[in-house]
């Protein structure tokens, strides 16, 4: 999404005026746009055109001296245990908010008059990064509609999206902010509860991965479909597998719509179904639902259960008894002990 000859023009006139080695990252560290060398180069510069991202031990280290608040360029000494040269970090600014930073490796000729003839430039970039996320915004607003049920609603859509694409529901958290904007091109983000988010399918993981870890909340990632126009299909997918995600520990953090299995029917279900399913087992308290639950879900393997529980078989037999008392149900039964099961994880989706 970003305009890449734009900054990589930007960044190389950066790089050729202050005759340093230029490199231009989002606000995830993500590489942008580069220069050619000028010098020596470290790990660091290395690893971040090689993998196209620092390692979270070098953003720690860069961030300890205030680079995302600072307002202009902040000078980071040389660290010889992380392989780090001298630079200078530019912080990329525009309405008191930062986009991205410009890192210029220093050897000692960065003074401060030669950096201010570079100021026109990197208010360039700011200004670039910017319009981006503005545009990210406005994509947003056409998402929605992408998105909506309503088949009137998404004939409005005048966005312009290839398939295959993949929806990806993410929740959003009150303590955390995601850079939507720093995510790969052809990936279209909205704000909301749940964050809404369309990619090309081959980066739905990675996206997924990136928005869920940003927010350290959950995520549901719907099935691909070719045809954009059923991208809110995959959306619905999404939002119930989120919903598994959240109420289903083995499927969590991100719980993929196509490895749901009979989770994908319960998370389909209305409130009221859920309700009536869940009746079954209203009359066991929470260490008997959870007895049962864990029974059933090892298949009715005695010993797993009771050695996960960590009780002893006796009581595991003295509480699957008292269960089936309570729910008039026997769990040598077939039907009877699916009845249960499917209460039970009813019961979690409510």
């Amino acid at each position: 999404m970003h305009n890449s000859a734009d900054l990589q023009e930007i960044v190389d006139e950066i790089a050729a005026r202050l005759g340093a080695s230029a490199t231009l990252e989002d606000r995830s560290f993500r590489l942008l746009a580069y220069g050619a060398q000028h010098g020596d180069i470290d790990t660091v510069r290395q690893e971040s055109i090689l993998r196209r991202r620092a390692t979270g031990e070098v953003r720690e280290y860069f961030e300890r001296y205030g680079i995302a608040r600072a307002s202009g360029p902040v000078r980071i000494p040389a660290d010889a245990e992380l392989k780090v040269l001298a630079r200078v970090c530019w912080p990329l600014r525009h309405a008191d908010v930062t986009y991205g930073y410009l890192w210029l490796l220093d050897s000692g000729e960065l003074t401060d008059e030669r950096l201010a003839s570079a100021a026109p430039l990197v208010a360039r970039a700011a200004a670039a990064l910017a319009q981006e996320a503005r545009s990210r915004q406005d994509l947003g607003y056409g998402l929605r509609a992408l998105l909506s049920a309503d088949p009137e609603e998404r004939a409005s859509v005048s966005l312009e999206v290839t398939g295959p694409v993949t929806a990806i529901a993410v929740r959003e958290s009150p303590e955390r902010v995601a850079a939507l904007w720093t995510l790969p091109r052809g990936v279209l983000a909205r704000t909301g509860s749940p964050v809404a988010l369309l990619a090309p399918s081959h980066l739905a993981e990675e996206v997924a991965r990136t928005v869920q870890g940003a927010y350290g909340t959950a995520a549901g990632v719907g099935a691909p479909r070719d045809d954009p126009g059923e991208a809110w299909l995959s959306w619905r997918e999404a939002r119930q597998a989120l919903r598994v995600a959240e109420h289903f520990p083995r499927h969590a953090p991100i719980a993929r719509w196509e490895d749901l299995g009979v989770h994908r029917l319960l998370a389909r279900l209305s409130q009221a179904d859920l309700r009536e399913l869940a009746a079954e087992a209203a009359a066991l308290d929470a260490e008997l639902a959870h007895t049962v639950e864990v029974y059933l879900d090892r298949g009715g393997h005695v010993q797993q259960t009771a050695a996960q529980l960590g009780v002893h078989r006796q009581t595991l037999y003295y509480r699957l008894a008292k269960a089936e008392r309570l729910t008039h149900r026997d769990l040598s039964d077939g039907d009877d002990r699916l009845a249960v099961h499917l209460a039970l994880k009813a019961a979690r989706l409510l």
